[in-house]
């Protein structure tokens, strides 16, 4: 009884145990000698093995593992790995539903592939690049003129600056070389949408050519603009550019760079933007390419699957409830949509970025692969835009929003030029292919400033809660008001158009082919 008393003192239950162990021990309260704390550890431990019912539990005050108060923020991998787990089930149980009530829905052959619809999609393949080959004479030309005017002038090295009179010179040359452009690339874009639009019915095929069409557009107008820099830099530099170009342009400089080798491998390099040069690889590694080819190949199969068996009759279903404006059932077919067209979209994000560009990259020895960040943590609207497509973002941030920054334009004028142009391009490059220009494309990237705006102050927050909403934003914003509404909207548009793009329209019609 007198040991169990006095452990709630340091000194008494330190003497009662000594006693029986034989050494004595100092006061703990006073000097300790060295070694003392391992005495005194080893005490506590035979006091514990021995009095096992006053151990005490309760000795500190502690916070619960989620309240707000915690000193550390707990691991949520293990609920990671339940919303995995349920998410697979989930899905799972649907596909087994799906099966059970269409039956299997894929068939390549319902697939209405008209032949000339092949032939022009060809045609156009080999075609559209020849805007870029002009885009090469035009500047070849402009190139030689540059030479010929620096031979003719004091050669300029930059110590001074250009004179007034010189300067008028090289803009009255320009705006010759800028409507050549100009009309070079307005003719790639229009003649293109308009073979499209009115010669062409498959929307697959009709896609994958406007796509084209405004990836040459997109780098025919990279072309222009650099070098008619890098042309004003060469002819009349202002004291101290040439100091300042980029170091690795010291590696072709103009008017070296404007040769056909030049353009060739820019027209294949997995960028928008150009430059005379680029950070390359040593050597190409074959097994890589091959990988990601694998993996485009199987995700593209993966896509086309998804497509015909989940996509295709939910959207089919939703038919009537647009046409009698059921807003309750629409509600439920866009929530309904937005699981499939969300894993058809990822699917297609890792199937272009990650393994088309990276294998793209490695056969063109092309260095920077940074095609995209960690869009998925995006805390605003903006930082998603920023970071989801890199190449599209660098050509808009250095061929449209810098110049008119460096114009005096605002900040907000010059991004809400940067969206127009954007939105536009978004609306030809669904609405042609469907034809059906209906503007909901243009809407959905036109808006998207309003909701960068709402989300900007939360990014700016110190407090986690608020880059946490961000996220969550950004998420219902895509998930549900952005990928799935355009779909029903573009599909119902279609139907009500032309119908299916299969042969057969519905399974009771032709059972061995059934819609997809």
């Amino acid at each position: 009884m007198s040991t169990a008393t006095t452990t709630g003192t340091s000194s008494p239950a330190t003497n009662g145990i000594t006693r029986r162990s034989g050494p004595a021990s100092s006061d703990p309260a006073g000097p300790k000698e060295n070694g003392s704390a391992d005495v005194t550890e080893q005490l506590r431990r035979s006091f514990r093995r021995k009095y096992r019912h006053v151990e005490a539990i309760h000795s500190e005050s502690h916070p619960s593992c989620l309240s707000h108060d915690a000193t550390e923020t707990p691991s949520f991998l293990g609920f990671r790995n339940l919303m995995v787990i349920v998410l697979v089930v989930g899905n799972l149980r649907l596909v087994i539903e799906n099966i059970q009530k269409y039956g299997v829905l894929v068939c390549i052959r319902c697939h209405d592939f008209r032949r000339n619809d092949v032939q022009l999609g060809l045609a156009l393949y080999f075609l559209i690049p020849c805007h870029f080959l002009l885009a090469y004479l035009i500047e070849l030309v402009a190139a030689r003129q540059a030479r010929n005017s620096r031979a003719r002038t004091k050669k300029r090295d930059g110590t001074s600056s250009p004179t007034q009179d010189e300067h008028d010179r090289f803009h009255a040359t320009w705006q010759l070389v800028w409507i050549a452009h100009a009309i070079n690339v307005t003719l790639c874009l229009v003649a293109t949408s308009y073979i499209v639009y009115f010669h062409m019915h498959h929307p697959l095929i009709g896609t994958l050519t406007e796509m084209h069409a405004i990836i040459v557009w997109l780098k025919t107008a990279s072309y222009a603009f650099t070098n008619r820099d890098l042309r004003h830099a060469y002819l009349h530099p202002v004291k101290g550019e040439l100091d300042a170009l980029p170091e690795i342009y010291k590696q072709c400089p103009y008017p070296n760079n404007v040769t056909f080798d030049n353009l060739v491998y820019f027209w294949w390099a997995p960028t928008l933007v150009y430059q005379p040069a680029y950070p390359r690889t040593d050597k190409i590694r074959w097994t890589f390419v091959f990988k990601r080819v694998g993996e485009a190949v199987c995700l593209s199969a993966f896509m086309w699957f998804c497509s015909a068996q989940y996509a295709t009759p939910v959207l089919r279903n939703s038919l009537d409830k647009i046409a009698s404006l059921d807003f309750t059932s629409i509600i439920e077919r866009l929530l309904k949509l937005s699981t499939i067209s969300l894993i058809i979209w990822l699917a297609g994000f890792f199937t272009l970025f990650q393994s088309f560009l990276n294998a793209l990259a490695e056969i063109t020895r092309f260095g920077d692969r940074s095609f995209y960040d960690d869009w998925w943590n995006s805390p605003s609207l903006g930082t998603y835009w920023r970071t989801w497509n890199k190449p599209v973002y660098q050509f808009f941030r250095r061929h449209v929003y810098s110049p008119l920054r460096s114009r005096g334009w605002s900040h907000k004028t010059a991004s809400l030029t940067v969206f127009l142009i954007s939105a536009i391009l978004h609306e030809l490059f669904v609405g042609i292919p469907t034809h059906n220009i209906i503007g909901v494309a243009f809407l959905g990237m036109f808006l998207q400033l309003p909701l960068i705006q709402l989300t900007q102050p939360l990014e700016k927050m110190k407090s986690p809660h608020g880059r946490l909403l961000g996220n969550i934003t950004f998420w219902v914003s895509f998930t549900i008001l952005g990928q799935p509404l355009a779909a029903l909207m573009y599909f119902y548009a279609w139907q009500a158009k032309y119908g299916s793009v299969s042969r057969s329209v519905t399974s009771s019609v032709l059972g061995t082919c059934p819609a997809a």
